[in-house]
């Protein structure tokens, strides 16, 4: 028998049920993570961290790849912005576009994180470049070094040419480096990584005296949970989030490590979930294309097969980030700096 997620994929159910579907895995995901009292709460925050403590600093890293970044980088131009940001814009108005959101929150980037020309800037996790390409341009005289697990992201972003632009292609769990770096800035990586204290450590090592590290990361406002330990397979882990964590807002300020928080901002969800709509409409306005990408890796069927699973996935993280008008899961950054 066909169950709903099938028919959901293979586009033979309205979005309105998809969504509502969403909206009551989002209310389970809860009662299934809050454990009772305040105080078991915390309790089990620690021991999520102890887990965290006792792994590697990444797991299922080739899973990851095959789920996002070795995907045609043309796909993503189906349905990203020109800057291909794959990660949460911000909307400070109602008529923002999604160019504009990607520039908006690529500023807010740079700002919080103290970046200044002259400066060597290490960026960890850079996706398609957008922050990375955005700082060569901006910062002509500082040189940004950019590490990607991804062969296809690098390709892409050596192509557009900069000569203060270095690409590493590396697994987090094997990457270091002897140069020391006025700054740090991750974007969106830390959500794929598991040991976060013995990356911390590595990251402080890599910063000047005075350096700084600067995070962007999605979080619960309480909760710390992995996507693929819900009992049954999880759609969002087996197709997208391998492995993937969904941190709580105070994790970063909890895990043991030699550097502490210095400023901590917010970012409501919903400047998330309009990202997430504009992705949507861009991939439904180019569907044709979209598939016919898809369709160079698999036959026919399958692509369409994929391309429901993308238009799933923005509704689903849409839904999430929308939730209770923003306030439940959301966007927070972190600057950091020595102890």
């Amino acid at each position: 028998m066909i169950d709903f997620m099938e028919l959901a994929e293979r586009g033979k159910m309205p979005d309105a049920a998809i969504r509502a579907g969403i909206r009551k895995l989002l209310r389970d995901r809860l009662r299934l993570e809050q454990k009772g009292s305040r105080e078991e709460q915390l309790e089990a925050l620690y021991k999520f961290i102890a887990m965290m403590e006792s792994s590697p600093v990444a797991v299922a890293t080739d899973t990851a790849n095959e789920q996002h970044y070795e995907v045609p980088s043309d796909l993503f131009q189906t349905f990203m912005g020109p800057h291909l940001k794959y990660s949460c814009g911000y909307w400070p108005v109602a008529d923002t576009t999604l160019s504009e959101s990607e520039e908006y929150m690529l500023q807010l980037t740079c700002k919080r994180a103290g970046l200044e020309d002259g400066m060597d800037i290490l960026e960890l996790g850079c996706g398609w470049g957008s922050l990375s390409l955005w700082m060569a341009e901006h910062y002509p005289n500082s040189h940004i070094t950019a590490v990607s697990n991804s062969r296809t992201q690098k390709k892409f972003i050596d192509a557009r040419g900069f000569q203060n632009l270095e690409v590493i292609t590396s697994d987090m769990n094997d990457f270091n480096i002897a140069r020391r770096f006025d700054r740090v800035v991750s974007v969106e990586m830390f959500e794929h990584m598991r040991n976060w204290a013995e990356l911390l450590q590595r990251i402080n090592g890599w910063l000047k005296l005075e350096g700084k590290l600067f995070i962007h990361i999605f979080v619960h406002r309480d909760l710390a949970y992995l996507f693929n330990d819900a009992g049954e397979v999880n759609w969002m882990s087996e197709h997208f989030f391998k492995e993937g964590m969904m941190p709580s807002e105070s994790l970063m300020t909890l895990t043991n490590n030699d550097m502490v928080v210095e400023r901590h901002w917010r970012v409501n969800g919903r400047h998330y979930a309009k990202t997430l709509r504009a992705w949507l409409d861009r991939i439904d306005e180019n569907a044709k294309e979209s598939i016919a990408i898809l369709e160079r890796d698999h036959k026919s069927e399958e692509a369409r097969i994929q391309f429901g699973r993308w238009r799933i996935f923005f509704m689903a993280c849409e839904e999430l980030f929308g939730f209770r008008e923003g306030e439940e899961w959301y966007v927070a950054h972190y600057l950091l700096k020595k102890r």
